[in-house]
């Protein structure tokens, strides 16, 4: 993905969040996904699909079991 990608999907994220502190960074050595963090704490990747000719993005976003358990 190239920078301006990654800036539009970095405002869409922080709009559709309303969350600010949201950060789309490039991976290395890979180019076909992104980083997402918030603060210093990575919260998923975004992998681009274009293979129907219609480009998509897919946000994968992994919650560990013991995460839940500091949730009331």
């Amino acid at each position: 993905m190239n920078h301006p990608e990654i800036i539009k999907l970095q405002k869409f994220l922080q709009v559709k969040f309303n969350n600010k502190d949201i950060d789309v960074r490039p991976r290395a050595k890979l180019n076909d996904s992104v980083e997402v963090f918030i603060g210093d704490e990575s919260i998923g990747l975004i992998h681009a699909d274009d293979e129907d000719g219609d480009k998509s993005y897919i946000f994968n976003m992994s919650i560990l079991d013991i995460d839940l358990e500091d949730i009331n």
